[in-house]
Formats: structure tokens, C-alpha cells, sequence
């Protein structure tokens, strides 16, 4: 990005907002909700990167910001816009980035024979709540397919996210010693 960036223009006072391509719709748009959904997501994960934590799981998590803005980025353009987020696809390598890290991870704790409770350690607790928005940015992204075309990719990707998440969560806690709460039915 070039030149000043204006945090505030003053055109959104009217209830809408500008897509990437031009179009303007009302800020309670459910492709709004979609990418909306998807930034509070990366926030989350931004709190996750400011604890005490492994530096290549910081690594991993700052490459998934970074997807996720694409991720974002790509919902939030009209037609038009498209061609400007074209470079921006989910692309398989980004799955099966969090499929390795998922089976690396899962190599190390002890089996899941339970469901167990969010919470723990600080950062596990955060990578709860992250999952929960990550599996609301899906629900919102797969209503949002129904009206208008999103890349197959960019679904499974947020999907495999959300387990990255929980088995993250798991590690965590399990690097610092904190036993997990397993579900007392």
C-alpha cells in the first residue's frame, strides 16, 4: 500500500460500505458478516501470538493472519474487484500446511478419548475461543455461497482451520503442563 491511508472518510455515515470493485451495500450484508467474522477471527489470533508461546507456532499463526486478510480480501470484492484479489486464492498448499501441523502436533499428545471442556492454560483458552469464531466465520462464509460464488478452497480452508485450532489448543496446554478438563456427562 502506498501514499496516506485515512482511517476515516465519512462514507459509511449513511449504514453502508465499499467493496473492493467500487459497489456499496449495507453494512449488515451477509457477505459483510462473512469477512467481518473472519477479521475478528484474526484479531483473536493476534492475542494468541502476543502470549508466551513456541516461536514457530508464532510463525504459523502469523502466516495465517496473512491468509486470512487474503481470505478476507476475497470476500469483500464485488465482480470487479475480483480481478484486483485474483493472486489472493486459498491454495491447497495452505490446507495441507495445517494438516502437517495438525499431525505433527497430534504426534505429541496423548490420545482423545473424551471431549474435553475449553479452557486451560491462557493460550489454549484463547485458541477455544478462536475456534468458535473460526466455525461462525464458515457458517457465515457457506450461507454467504449460497448467494454468490466462493472458492471451494477457501471453505476447506477455514474447515481445517478451526481443527488447527483445537489440536493448537491441546498442545499448548500440554507444553505447559496443564491437564486438560475432559466433559462430565
Amino acid at each position: 500500500m502506498t501514499g496516506e491511508f485515512k482511517i476515516y472518510t465519512k462514507t459509511g455515515d449513511d449504514g453502508t460500505t465499499g467493496l473492493v470493485g467500487g459497489s456499496r451495500v449495507k453494512k449488515f450484508d451477509l457477505r459483510l458478516e462473512s469477512y467481518g467474522t473472519v477479521d475478528e477471527l484474526n484479531a483473536c489470533i493476534g492475542v494468541i501470538r502476543s502470549y508466551e508461546i513456541d516461536g514457530e507456532i508464532k510463525k504459523q499463526l502469523h502466516q495465517i493472519q496473512h491468509k486470512l486478510f487474503n481470505i478476507g480480501s476475497r470476500l469483500a470484492s464485488d465482480e470487479k474487484g475480483e480481478e484486483y484479489t485474483a493472486s489472493l486464492l486459498v491454495k491447497n498448499e495452505d490446507i495441507e500446511m495445517l494438516e502437517k501441523a495438525i499431525d505433527v502436533f497430534n504426534e505429541q499428545l496423548p490420545d482423545l478419548r473424551n471431549f474435553i471442556l475449553p479452557g486451560g492454560e491462557l493460550s489454549a483458552a484463547q485458541c477455544h475461543v478462536a475456534r468458535t469464531i473460526c466455525r461462525r466465520a464458515e457458517r457465515r462464509i457457506l450461507e454467504f455461497a449460497e448467494q454468490a460464488p466462493v472458492q471451494s478452497e477457501l471453505i476447506k480452508y477455514m474447515n481445517r482451520l478451526s481443527d488447527y485450532l483445537f489440536v493448537l489448543a491441546r498442545k499448548l496446554s500440554f507444553d505447559k503442563g496443564v491437564e486438560e478438563t475432559t466433559w462430565e456427562y
